[in-house]
């Protein structure tokens, strides 16, 4: 019995109980009541004594059944009785009570003080300026097209992250799509590819997964080079990405089984009906470094010109090295790299994969932007930002580590109404938000939850350049990292310069220059394999 089933039979049983119990007291408990109520016991006992997958309820019959309903309702009791506003993971209560508050458009400030503990280990804070800048002249907008794109995309600081149909549900695609629409922000298709519901008014990223789904040969899974150019004709698709790897689960591949897919499922992915359907770790339409990069070029102009980027999780550093030196072998670019954290992630992963694999997001933009500058490559390609960016301080803080816009996929879950119930993975989502029951996906309200999301964007958008506005610049590209600070140890305070420093441009492309913390990946990175 699967664990939501077992969590409703728990619940059921509960119930029943209860409804006994109260109806017994209501009536002053008659014979025929009670002889009711014990029988029933009686028949609980009996099934625990001759079950054989539970030794607790063999062992305790019935008092046994107590901590199966407490088991049941921990994570309620966790969440509403016993955690604090800042311990809750992945997001505090603090954190989303500011989603929340943001996307209904009400007041999001509070009162009386931090209640942060400000000379704790981490706490983190900016330099402001004495002479600071007006929020609505901070520039809030980032061009993504080197020379070889004939269609540069204007793009939004702040956008909504690769989530797919089959993760989401049709009516939270259909509000997020339409909630950039109205806030002129894009949303990434995730590796699910292109649906009706993303073609609502909003711009699109279409991402393009080891599947390659939508774009893929029915009979063979490969990579269609015709059906892409079809696919990405739309002008509402302004930008198309690569997905190497997603941080929740770094080169773990996957399965969609053959139950899970629905008809139309199967017609919008291009897959077979009745089937399952591999999404391997790895993609067939090409191999390595150099491979990539051709890649980049064909779907270039397969896409008459549009950005093209990749998506990566880092993990070894030789491995990203090597894709730039292939880069700057062949003088192909992308025109954005999206660096996802080890801490991101919507849906379903092992948990040792979204616990201990690949590098964090800070590290990672770090790294990334570190080995561009080091390659002479940073002014030619933009960097995006997707791992647990929440609030206007999240967007400065990995801006200040090299990106140049960030994207944001739970915070714009509970922009739609996500409640943290962490049920993504078991089709139970409560709010409809990551479910593809009908039952439960339609009562959320489309056009209810569009403004929601638009005025999340809109409202983390503005704190983030009131941020900008305070450090006394009208550019974001403006920030350094020694303008932020972070508390290593009691009484130690260091820069994000000092905790991530920067290394020298160009300083990578001769061996004789390599900074020594590069140098033992830089000599295992190799361009073809």
């Amino acid at each position: 019995m699967e664990l939501s089933e077992r969590r409703k039979w728990y619940l059921g049983f509960a119930i029943v109980i209860l409804a006994l119990v109260g109806f017994m007291i209501s009536i002053h408990a008659s014979h025929f009541w009670i002889i009711i109520f014990l029988v029933s016991l009686a028949v609980v006992a009996a099934y625990d004594l001759i079950q054989t997958k539970h030794t607790l309820l063999r062992n305790f019959p019935i008092l046994g059944h107590i901590r199966y309903i407490f088991e049941f309702f921990r994570p309620e009791i966790q969440q509403y009785f016993i955690a604090d506003d800042k311990s809750e993971k992945p997001f505090d209560r603090d954190t989303r009570t500011v989603i929340y508050r943001r996307s209904k458009g009400i007041n999001d400030t509070t009162a009386f003080g931090t209640d942060k503990d400000v000379y704790a280990v981490g706490y983190e804070w900016i330099a402001h300026s004495l002479t600071p800048k007006d929020p609505l002249d901070v520039e809030n907008r980032v061009f993504i097209g080197g020379p070889d794109c004939k269609h540069p995309y204007s793009a939004s600081r702040l956008n909504i992250s690769a989530m797919s149909y089959g993760a989401l549900s049709k009516n939270a695609l259909i509000a997020a799509n339409k909630g950039a629409a109205l806030g002129k922000f894009y949303q990434n298709t995730g590796e699910g590819g292109l649906t009706p519901y993303h073609d609502n008014g909003g711009d699109v990223v279409f991402q393009i997964g080891t599947g390659y789904f939508c774009v893929r040969n029915k009979d063979t899974g490969e990579f269609d080079e015709q059906k892409f150019k079809e696919r990405v004709q739309p002008n509402f698709i302004k930008m198309i990405e690569i997905k190497l790897s997603q941080g929740a689960k770094p080169a773990h591949g996957g399965v969609l089984p053959a139950a899970k897919i629905t008809a139309e499922i199967a017609e919008i992915r291009g897959c077979n009906f009745g089937k399952d359907v591999l999404s391997p770790p790895s993609h067939s339409a090409f191999e390595g470094p150099k491979g990539l990069c051709f890649f980049i070029q064909k779907l270039r102009e397969l896409s008459d010109g549009k950005p093209i980027g990749f998506k990566l999780c880092i993990g070894r550093h030789d491995e990203f090295i090597s894709i730039c030196k292939a880069m700057v072998k062949y003088k192909i670019y992308p025109d954005f790299i999206t660096v996802d954290g080890s801490e991101g992630g919507t849906g379903a992963a092992p948990m040792e994969y979204a616990d201990s694999v690949g590098a964090p997001l800070n590290e990672a933009l770090h790294f990334v932007n570190n080995i561009l500058i080091g390659f002479g490559l940073r002014d030619k390609i933009k960097l995006i930002a997707s791992g647990k960016v929440a609030t206007g301080f999240d967007m400065v803080q990995k801006i200040a580590l090299g990106a140049d816009i960030c994207n944001s996929a739970r915070a714009m879950m509970m922009a739609l109404g996500c409640i943290q119930s962490r049920q993504c993975n078991n089709n139970t989502c409560p709010v409809g938000v990551a479910t593809q029951n009908p039952k439960l996906y339609k009562n959320l309200d489309i056009e209810d939850k569009k403004v929601r999301i638009n005025n999340f964007h809109d409202a983390t958008l503005h704190s983030f350049r009131e941020i900008i506005g305070a450090m006394g610049f009208k550019y974001p590209s403006e920030i350094t990292p020694d303008l932020i600070f972070r508390r290593t140890s009691i009484g130690c305070v260091k820069s994000y310069e000092e905790i991530y420093p920067t290394i020298l441009k160009d300083s990578l492309l001769s061996e004789e220059t390599v900074p020594e913390a590069y140098k033992d990946a830089w000599e295992k990175a190799v361009v073809e394999n």
